[in-house]
């Protein structure tokens, strides 16, 4: 079986530079059938990539240990589930992860349009199979995923790294890739509009959902990770701005700009050149995080290997990919002017521009402070980086800023906004913002960022539910119950107001983020009886005993949670090492409630038999998951095919 995976990946990799070839000869010479040869070839590449997947989840599966990466990432003992998902788990499996994902993203794209829009076809054909290619030539002669082991075949593999053998890490990375290997299909069809002058709305139209879905399911991936990072490392946050987060963090920022920024030029022919900005560069940094990812560039518990001729490598194609975008856009800029012009600065177009712009600063801020521990060591021969403060201190007014804009945009007007209107939108959400920041200073009296995130959070639900109690009573005049012209509005609507919920899962997303500010924590070493107290919860150390598991061994305690003086939950930290991996590892428990959590870990157990605790209340913290969840419900209300009456061509 591990015979017909390579020799797969062989002829995909043959059958991708015939496909490159025709479409080049279709493009040129506009010859339809050289484009079905094309698009065949596209067929053919993703049948024999998906062979090869298959061939390698047999081989984890069954443990065939004669394959060097099944012996790396598996082990028999793991259960079926972590077997499979170690396909996604090391450097070689990922990278065919990623073929596989590309091909199939240009086999349902090309499959989509193959009745329409045939102009774009071609070169849309040859820039996904040049992405394609690369990744096929290292999972063939760099990165084989079907590499026999040398010498003695082992009775056993090393196992997954125990960090990701856990339920969020068999779907966060799939997500993660999903959203990368997604932008792939706007880019190429960006790609073919500029190749071929077809510079108008068709490019950004028939690859909407595409975008969205890539959208979409990137940032699930990334507050999927943040769940992990809560649960598995013990360090009581989901976020640490590490560099590999980030570089799954810039691509989202940048496809959100697009995905606001596309809605001008469909409805007021402007930004064409933005647009194509936007899509360039997010495909770009999503092939530049995957690069960080795997080249060692920068230091990060996520990275794959420290291999510097790879690295090279990868920059190079990197580099490769946005020339060949770029270099097209800049030769054709003349023919993208347009007529149309913004009329007033208080106008949602307006709005849309500083939105772009905003997000353009905090992708620089974030690029900036990412790499700074390489600059600096190759300006000054000296490595420093930035801290979590620096991040935090400089995005924070741009994330509020941000915050604004999500419940100003929908309050003004296309064109111009007159003052009546203005007065008119905002006197509700603008009252209840103001009074909720007043009432939280009088309250709260510190952490002045946090509350100001809160007062707009308040002030952007307002505007959404205006919005939405606006619309509504417009169809229940004319007889529909609330409850039906609310799905009405989801149905016929769906961009607008799906877009809504969307908006919604952001802002409660941001609420639990602001509650960070008000984190508290607390280190003692305490003896069975003693107790470690914050914030009026207790916890009382029970006792403490070994863990008898076959791959790790540790110790676990039992600590009694208490508020004031009512009894609440047994906590049980645990404190692991790995035998195989020679790992450390902390499992917190978590007391949730909406308004907090308590998350406890254990440091260590003492020769005494005390034990060092750490204990951590996250205030307002379910709010993140919360908004995901929301986040989900309005991704899928907008991406959901509309009725067939109103279906524009996809």
């Amino acid at each position: 079986m591990s015979d017909l995976g390579l020799y797969s990946l062989r002829i995909a990799l043959l059958f991708a530079v015939i496909g490159v070839g025709s479409g080049v000869v279709a493009g040129i010479q506009k010859r339809e059938d050289w484009t079905r040869v094309a698009g065949r070839c596209v067929a053919v590449v993703f049948a024999f990539t998906s062979l090869a997947m298959l061939a390698l989840f047999h081989a984890l599966a069954t443990n065939d240990f004669t394959l060097s990466y099944v012996a790396q990432h598996s082990a028999s003992s793991m259960p079926l589930s972590y077997r499979l998902a170690a396909l996604w788990g090391g450097q070689a499996g990922s990278l065919l992860l990623w073929c596989w994902m590309l091909c199939a993203y240009a086999f349902g794209a090309l499959h989509a349009n193959r009745n329409q829009h045939r102009e774009l076809a071609p070169w849309a054909t040859v820039m996904l199979l040049i992405n394609a290619i690369f990744f096929l030539v290292l999972v063939n002669f760099s990165t084989d995923p079907f590499e026999k082991v040398s010498g003695h075949v082992v009775s056993d593999g090393n196992g997954l790294n125990p960090l990701l053998q856990h339920p969020v890490m068999m779907i966060h990375p799939l997500m993660l890739y999903t959203g990368f290997v997604g932008f792939a299909v706007p880019f190429a069809y960006a790609f073919a509009a500029l190749v071929t002058g077809h510079l108008d709305t068709t490019w950004f139209r028939i690859t909407r959902r595409w975008s969205l879905l890539a959208w979409s399911v990137l940032g699930v991936g990334l507050m999927l990770g943040g769940r992990w990072a809560y649960e598995v490392l013990g360090w009581g946050g989901y976020w640490a701005w590490d560099p590999v987060e980030n570089a799954a963090l810039m691509p989202w920022l940048v496809a959100t700009a697009y995905i606001h920024s596309v809605m001008i030029q469909e409805k007021r022919d402007m930004l064409k050149i933005w647009n194509l900005v936007l899509i360039g560069l997010a495909y770009t940094m999503c092939l530049f995080g995957t690069f960080l990812t795997r080249s060692g560039v920068v230091q990060s518990v996520h990275s794959f290997t420290n291999s510097g001729w790879f690295g090279y490598i990868f920059l190079a194609y990197v580099s490769v990919i946005a020339l060949a975008f770029f270099i097209p856009l800049i030769l054709r800029a003349k023919g993208l002017r347009t007529t149309h012009h913004m009329e007033s600065m208080v106008s949602r177009e307006a709005s849309f521009i500083v939105n772009n712009w905003l997000f353009l600063a905090l992708l620089v801020m974030v690029f900036w402070f990412t790499m700074h521990p390489v600059f600096s060591e190759a300006l000054f021969d000296k490595r420093t980086t930035w801290g979590p403060h620096a991040y935090n201190l400089f995005g924070a007014p741009i994330g509020l800023a941000l915050l604004f804009l999500t419940g100003f945009g929908p309050l003004i007007a296309w064109r111009r906004a007159t003052a009546a209107s203005l007065r008119r939108s905002f006197i509700v959400p603008g009252s209840v913002g103001v009074a909720v920041g007043a009432v939280l200073m009088l309250a709260i009296r510190r952490e002045p960022m946090a509350i100001a995130y809160w007062a707009m959070s308040a002030f952007t639900i307002t505007t959404i539910l205006q919005e939405y109690a606006r619309a509504m009573r417009a169809r229940m005049r004319n007889g529909e119950s609330p409850p039906r012209a609310f799905f009405t509005l989801l149905r016929k609507n769906q961009r607008r107001y799906g877009g809504y919920i969307v908006h919604l899962g952001i802002v409660f997303a941001m609420i639990g983020i602001a509650g960070a500010a008000f984190n508290q924590e607390v280190l003692a070493n305490v003896k069975p009886g003693d107790s470690v107290e914050i914030a009026g919860y207790r916890a009382e150390f029970l006792t403490a005993g070994l863990i008898p598991e076959q791959h790790y061994g540790g110790a676990k305690a039992r600590v009694a949670l208490y508020k004031g003086d009512e009894p609440l939950a047994t906590m049980t930290p645990e404190k692991r090492m790995y035998w195989l991996e020679q790992q450390p590892s902390s499992i917190p428990s978590i007391y949730s409630t909406l308004r907090e959590d308590v998350y406890l870990i254990l440091t260590a157990i003492e020769p005494d038999g005390s034990a060092t605790l750490k204990m951590y209340l996250n205030p307002l913290v379910n709010w993140l998951w919360i908004g995901l969840g929301v986040f989900i419900v309005g991704s899928l209300t907008v991406m959901w095919p509309p009725p067939p009456r109103t279906r524009e061509a996809q």
